[in-house]
C-alpha cells in the first residue's frame, strides 16, 4: 500500500516550487521534518517555503518580529508549545496566529474557545515559531542557546561579592542559571579588554553590547530583545535596584571578581521606549596609581607637583567627562597621603576607596551635598579636601572659603581649558578678588589613544590624503600610521596617554583675574608663565610616534587649532563579507549584493575570514564558501559559532556541492541557510533579505 503524501508536499508542488516527482513525505512525519524535506527537495529555504505555501492559501506570511503582547496574553505557554503556534496581535473579535500547518482544525478551535476570538491563520515554519514561543515566553532558552555555542565555561570566573571580604566567598556563592553566565560572560569579557564601561543598549531591532575602551564606543555583541532585558535585569538585582520600577532612572552598585581581581560595578538604569538602558562603570579597587604611572610630560608633571606643594589655596582639573581628571587627583591625592596629614574629600560617587582617607559620599536624600559635607568636614581638621566637582555658587563659595583659611582644596571643574577656569568661577558668582586670591593653578587634560605597538607603522614615502590634510593643518607630518590587529581589536590603538596644560599663577595673572582681564589676556599671561597649550603638548605625542593626528584631531577638534568637522561617514548599510576563493563568483556575488543596496567586503579564503572577523563586530551576516584553500568553510563557521562576538553572526552557505549530506552537516556546524551554485540573483537576495530580518539587521 503506497505511504500518503504530506499535506505540505501537495501544497508546495501547487505553489509552483520545482520538486521532482520521486520526492516523498510521509503524511505521518512531524511538521518539523515535513518542513525541513520539502524545503531541501525544492531547494528553498523554510522562509521561502513558507511564502509560498501562505500565498497557495491565501493567507499572510507571519511576521513574528511584531507580535502584541496583549495577544500574547491571551495564550498560555502551554497552548502554544502543544499547538506549535505564536500569537501575533488580536483585536475584539480576532485572535492572528502564526502556524506551521494552516489545515489545523483542531488548533483553530482549541484557540478560539481559549481566547473567546475567531482565529485567523498567518504561516511561518516550524523552527521560527518555536524561537519566538521561547524568545517571548522563556528567554532563558535564548540564553543557553547562545552559551551553547560559545562555551560558557568563562563565566564561572565572575563572582558577586557582598559585604564581605572577597577570600571568603566559597563556590556556592557561583550562580549557574543561563542568565546569570550571561551576565558574566558580558563582564568577564569587558575585564579581559579592558573596558571602563559597558552599555547595554536596547532598540527595537534588537539589543547591543557595547564596550567603551580606550576612551571610544566598540560594539562586543548582538543579543535579542529578550535575553538583554534580563541582563538588564540581572544586573539590577546584583547592585539591590528595584527591579519591578521600570520607569525611573536607579542608580546602585555591586562588587564582583572577574579573572583574580576584584572590581567596583556602577551602574546607572534609565528608561527608554523600547526597554531599560543600563550603563556599567568598571572600577578596579586597587587600580589607583601613582602621578609617575600616568606617563605625564615632564614639563606638566614639574608644573603639576608644583601646585600640590601649596599649603593652601585651590588646585582645579578641568576637561569634559572621561578626560581622567579623576583618576588624576586620585594620584596626586595617593602623593600627599603620607599619614601626617589629614585628607577629606566629598565625592559623588565615591570612585576609589583609598586608605588613610575620610570620604564622604554625597546623598542629597539625606541631605548631604557637596556645600553641606563641605561645611562639615572644615570641623574635622582637614589639611587637605577633595571636591569631586564644584558645581554650583554655594559649593564654591565654600570651598573659596576652605581656601582662605589655610586648607588645599583640590576639585574638579567642567571648562574646555586651564585658564576657562577662571571664567568658570566668575560665572558661578564668585567675586574676582576672591578667585584671584585663592586660586593657586588649574590644569586641563584630555587623553588621547596611545598607538599600537605591535602594529604600527613608520608613516614613511608618500601620506594618504586623510594625513596630508592634517599635516598642512597641526604643521607637523605623522611619524607612525595606525593599522589594526588581533592585539587592538583591529583599531590601531592600546592604551592612553594624557594630555595636559598647566596654569601656575603668578603675581602677574592674579592682577588681570582682579582687574576682570579677557580671556585672551589672561592665556597670554599663562602662556609667559610658562604653559603649553594642549595642542602644541599633544603634537609632542604625535613627534615621538606615540600617537596620530587623526587621533589628535578625535580629541582636540576645534580646540585643537580651528580643524575643520571630519568628513561625514558612510551610511550604515548592512555590511556583507563574502567570503569564496573563486574571484569570479565573488565578483558575480558582489554585483548581485550591492545592486540590492548592501555594501560588500571580500575575502578569498577561511583564514582571512577569520582576521576580518577579530575586531569590532562591522558585518550583518557572512556568505561562505565550504571549499577554500587555507581553512575550509565548516571549520570556519564553527569558530564563529565558538566565539562570544560572532556567535549570532547570520551565515549563509555558498556551494557548488549537490550533496544533501553536505547541507546537513553545514546546518549542524550552525548555518542560517544554504545556497547552491550558480546563484539565482532574485532567490540569492531574498535568502539574504530573509536572514537578515531573522537576525534583526534589516534588509
Amino acid at each position: 500500500m503506497a505511504e500518503r503524501p504530506h499535506w505540505l508536499l501537495d501544497a508546495a508542488r501547487r505553489a509552483g516550487l520545482p520538486l521532482g516527482e520521486g520526492v516523498a513525505v510521509d503524511a505521518a512525519a512531524s511538521l518539523t521534518d515535513a518542513w525541513t524535506a520539502v524545503a531541501r527537495a525544492a531547494h528553498v529555504s523554510e522562509d521561502e517555503l513558507a511564502h509560498r505555501v501562505a500565498t497557495h492559501y491565501r493567507l499572510g506570511a507571519a511576521d513574528l518580529q511584531a507580535a502584541e503582547p496583549r495577544a500574547l496574553s491571551l495564550v498560555p505557554e502551554k497552548v502554544a508549545r502543544r499547538h506549535n503556534v505564536f500569537p501575533l496581535r488580536e483585536t475584539d473579535r480576532q485572535l492572528v496566529v502564526a502556524t506551521a500547518n494552516p489545515n489545523d482544525l483542531e488548533t483553530e478551535q482549541a484557540l478560539a474557545f481559549a481566547s473567546g476570538r475567531t482565529t485567523v491563520f498567518e504561516v511561518a515554519h516550524p523552527a521560527a515559531i518555536m524561537t519566538a514561543i521561547d524568545a517571548h515566553y522563556a528567554p532563558d532558552r535564548l540564553v543557553e542557546t547562545l552559551l551553547d555555542r560559545v562555551g560558557a565555561e568563562v563565566a564561572e570566573d565572575i563572582r558577586l561579592v557582598e559585604d564581605v571580604a572577597p577570600e571568603t566567598l566559597g563556590a556556592q556563592a557561583v550562580e549557574s542559571t543561563p542568565v546569570v553566565k550571561l551576565t558574566s560572560l558580558i563582564i568577564g569579557d569587558a575585564v579581559r579588554e579592558g573596558a571602563s564601561d559597558i552599555h547595554l543598549e536596547p532598540s527595537r531591532d534588537g539589543g547591543t553590547v557595547r564596550f567603551r575602551v580606550d576612551g571610544v564606543l566598540r560594539t562586543h555583541m548582538q543579543l535579542p530583545m529578550p535575553a538583554l532585558s534580563r541582563v538588564v535585569s540581572r544586573i539590577k538585582v546584583m547592585s539591590k535596584m528595584d527591579i519591578a520600577d521600570r520607569l525611573r532612572p536607579q542608580d546602585g552598585r555591586a562588587r564582583v571578581q572577574a579573572h583574580g581581581r576584584t572590581l567596583d560595578l556602577r551602574i546607572s538604569t534609565v528608561p527608554t521606549r523600547d526597554a531599560e538602558k543600563a550603563v556599567i562603570r568598571l572600577l578596579d579597587t586597587k587600580g589607583t596609581k601613582t602621578l609617575d604611572d600616568l606617563a605625564m610630560p615632564p614639563h606638566e608633571l614639574s608644573r603639576f607637583r608644583k601646585l600640590l606643594a601649596h599649603r593652601d589655596g585651590i588646585v582645579v582639573v578641568t576637561g569634559p567627562t572621561g578626560s581622567g581628571k579623576t583618576t588624576t587627583l586620585y594620584a596626586a591625592i595617593g602623593e600627599l597621603a603620607t599619614g601626617e596629614i589629614n585628607i577629606m574629600t566629598v565625592e559623588d560617587p565615591v570612585e576609589y576607596e583609598l586608605k588613610g582617607l575620610t570620604q564622604i559620599q554625597v546623598e542629597p536624600k539625606r541631605g548631604v551635598t557637596f556645600a553641606s559635607a563641605l561645611r562639615s568636614i572644615l570641623r574635622q581638621d582637614p589639611d587637605v579636601i577633595f571636591v569631586g566637582e564644584i558645581r554650583d555658587l554655594e559649593t564654591a563659595e565654600v570651598a573659596v572659603q576652605a581656601a582662605l583659611t589655610g586648607h588645599l582644596v583640590l576639585a574638579t571643574l567642567h571648562t574646555n581649558d586651564a585658564v576657562g577656569a577662571i571664567a568658570r568661577f566668575t560665572d558661578l558668582g564668585l567675586d574676582r578678588g576672591k578667585v584671584a586670591g585663592s586660586l593657586r593653578g588649574s590644569v586641563a587634560q584630555r587623553l588621547l589613544r596611545r598607538i599600537c605597538s605591535a602594529c604600527a607603522v613608520p608613516a614613511d614615502g608618500a601620506l594618504t590624503p586623510e594625513e596630508a590634510r592634517l599635516a598642512a593643518r597641526y604643521g607637523i607630518s605623522p611619524a607612525v600610521r595606525a593599522v589594526g590587529c588581533g592585539k587592538c581589536a583591529r583599531t590601531g590603538y592600546r592604551g592612553r596617554v594624557p594630555v595636559l596644560e598647566v596654569v601656575v599663577s603668578t603675581p602677574a595673572l592674579e592682577a588681570l583675574i582682579g582687574g576682570g582681564a579677557p580671556g585672551a589676556e589672561l592665556q597670554k599671561s599663562a602662556v609667559t608663565g610658562g604653559l603649553r597649550p594642549l595642542r602644541d603638548v599633544a603634537l609632542e605625542h604625535v613627534r615621538s610616534g606615540a600617537t596620530t593626528l587623526q587621533e589628535v584631531d578625535r580629541v582636540l577638534g576645534d580646540s585643537g587649532g580651528g580643524a575643520e568637522p571630519p568628513p561625514p561617514s558612510v551610511e550604515a548599510q548592512p555590511h556583507i563579507l563574502l567570503v569564496d576563493d573563486d574571484a569570479v563568483n565573488r565578483t558575480v556575488a558582489r554585483a548581485v549584493l550591492e545592486k540590492s543596496g548592501f555594501r560588500v567586503s571580500e575575502v578569498g579564503d577561511g583564514m582571512a575570514a577569520l582576521e576580518r572577523l577579530d575586531g569590532p563586530p562591522e558585518f550583518s551576516l557572512m556568505i561562505l564558501d565550504l571549499d577554500m584553500p587555507r581553512l575550509g568553510g565548516l571549520e570556519v563557521l564553527a569558530r564563529v559559532r565558538k566565539t562570544v562576538a560572532t556567535a549570532g553572526l547570520p551565515v549563509i552557505v555558498l556551494t557548488g556541492s549537490t550533496s544533501e549530506d553536505t547541507e546537513i552537516e553545514a546546518m549542524d556546524h550552525g548555518a542560517d541557510d544554504y545556497v547552491r551554485k550558480p546563484l539565482d540573483p532574485a532567490r540569492f537576495v531574498a535568502r539574504v533579505k530573509a536572514a537578515l530580518r531573522r537576525a534583526g539587521g534589516g534588509g
